[in-house]
């Protein structure tokens, strides 16, 4: 068995979807399918039970799974001894978001418990950049929320998180249990400086073009809120001043925690990293 051809097959397990698994490995389906049946010849076993919703690991498959899943976390740890011994062994991680998240708590503890001889750098972003400068070559992985534009990066869902509106909290609509976004239409809403990744500004500003303060952080966001009654969107389930309150947003599109990577980039510790946070975020 291959190592390639393992990952293969804990993609397609983990996503329960060819098709699904075949994005996430940047390939078409029809050379993930072959691969995975001639695996499933050399096991002399099927590994999956295949429906048009998706497929279901067989008893086979399942204790193939770990197995696999051991072997390539031994094969990347091979990797980074190596790069150790070579002296490359850094990882520059973007952040953005909320750094008291029990899911990003969990991967820091996960990582270093795996990797204790690697120097991890963390470089805290503002809002105007939602790929934490993986294109200006800053960072090597960025810990982010989509949606953004996604030309040449590899991008890992880790979480979706229900999105709410944020409204000073003696603001009548605060009182609301759900709104809607027409009901929002005649109030100013914050923004993002230009030349932000249009594709982020607009699930933002709810999809349409919006007048109000300009924005940089999280924290100018909630001030605005604060003084200037704006009002805007941010993931529910964050802990808010009192004097701040969220209202969940019918009809809008969850904010995914995700994980992305210039494509191409095959260096050890980042897949490390993207695996140790898919198990730590999927215990959220």
């Amino acid at each position: 068995m291959e190592l390639r051809t393992l990952g293969y097959f804990v993609a397609v397990a983990e996503e329960l979807h060819f098709g699904r698994a075949a994005t996430r490995l940047h390939m078409s389906q029809p050379p993930l399918s072959r691969a995975i049946k001639q695996l499933e010849s050399d096991v002399g076993a099927p590994l999956f039970v295949r429906s048009p919703a998706g497929v279901t690991l067989t008893s086979v498959g399942t204790v193939l799974l770990d197995e696999a899943r051991a072997l390539l976390g031994h094969a990347d740890r091979v990797r980074v001894r190596v790069s150790a011994a070579a002296g490359v062994a850094t990882l520059t991680v973007g952040i953005l978001g909320d750094g008291t998240d029990p899911g990003m708590t969990r991967l820091a503890a996960a990582y270093r418990g795996r990797h204790p001889g690697i120097d991890i750098r963390v470089r805290d972003t503002d809002l105007t950049d939602p790929t934490c400068g993986l294109r200006a070559g800053l960072v090597d992985v960025a810990l982010t929320r989509a949606p953004f534009d996604e030309t040449a990066l590899t991008v890992r869902t880790l979480r979706a998180d229900p999105v709410g509106v944020v409204l000073r909290a003696d603001d009548p609509l605060a009182r609301r249990d759900r709104l809607g976004p027409a009901e929002l239409s005649d109030r100013r809403w914050f923004q993002f400086p230009p030349g932000t990744d249009p594709v982020w500004q607009s699930y933002w500003n709810g999809g349409s073009p919006r007048e109000g303060p300009v924005v940089r952080a999280v924290q100018e966001c909630l001030q605005a809120v604060l003084w200037n009654g704006t009002v805007g969107l941010a993931p529910m389930g964050h802990d808010l001043p009192a004097e701040l309150a969220v209202v969940p947003l019918a009809g809008m599109a969850p904010s995914r925690v995700v994980v992305a990577w210039n494509e191409g980039d095959s260096n050890p510790l980042i897949r490390s990293f993207t695996e140790i946070a898919t198990t730590a975020y999927r215990r959220s």
